[in-house]
């Protein structure tokens, strides 16, 4: 099946973690999960692409970098297993997106309400750093992924990468866009053209920005009760 055929999110998740298109990340993520972190050392890694995680019928796509050499890539789940996920999951949680605020392990209970996770890439890269072309080569997934959200009403980008792979995807669909390219900061929110969705720009809740104050609690809520507001105050 390509990805043009792919009829659900199911589908969709299905050819993601099939994906050896980009030799570089096949190596780092294999090779990733077979050394292991010390702390990890009892674990089975994933080592795999990672599917989108949450509601196929989300009102809300929410848009990361890259799955985490020893978060995503071990526990084999979009922003679980590491701190970025604790903060992320905690503030959904807060917004009545998802049903619990933690995030562990595959199997643990969560689940999301009207909210959809996705990647710019698919598969942890070395120095959390995707090149150009590994990130055109996970395009088409966001991009189907986002055909089939057939009530889209917000994004939230996490970070500036995301945030270009996003509007990249989005263009890259013959979607409207608007005549200037939308700024990035954080909390600043963009609606897009012709009934899109509110985009809305968040700093990314890595421990550079989390742990120096440059992102906090009430900053990363308060972006999620915009993205709340965008859908209808119900997901």
């Amino acid at each position: 099946m390509s990805i043009a055929d792919a009829g659900s999110i199911a589908e969709v998740q299905r050819l993601v973690v099939n994906c050896r298109a980009c030799p570089r990340l096949v190596e780092w993520r294999e090779e990733t999960a077979r050394v292991k972190r010390r702390m990890y050392r009892d674990e089975d890694y994933w080592g795999r692409p990672l599917a989108a995680f949450g509601d196929p019928a989300a009102r809300l796509l929410i848009v990361g970098l890259a799955p985490a050499a020893h978060g995503g890539n071990r526990t084999g789940r979009m922003f679980t297993g590491d701190r970025s996920g604790d903060w992320l999951f905690g503030a959904l949680h807060r917004a009545g997106f998802a049903n619990q605020p933690e995030s562990v392990r595959d199997g643990d209970g969560l689940e999301l309400r009207g909210a959809l996770i996705t990647a710019a890439a698919r598969c942890a890269p070395p120095a959390n750093k995707p090149t150009s072309g590994e990130l055109a080569a996970c395009r088409p997934y966001m991009a189907r992924e986002i055909e089939l959200l057939d009530d889209l009403r917000a994004v939230v980008a996490l970070g500036r990468i995301a945030f270009d792979a996003f509007l990249r995807v989005y263009n890259s669909m013959g979607r409207a866009l608007p005549e200037r390219k939308p700024a990035f900061g954080h909390d600043v929110a963009t609606p897009l053209p012709a009934g899109g969705p509110l985009l809305i720009a968040s700093y990314h809740p890595s421990q550079q920005n989390t742990q120096t104050g440059r992102l906090t609690v009430a900053m990363l809520d308060a972006v999620f009760a915009r993205a709340r507001a965008a859908c209808g105050g119900d997901g």
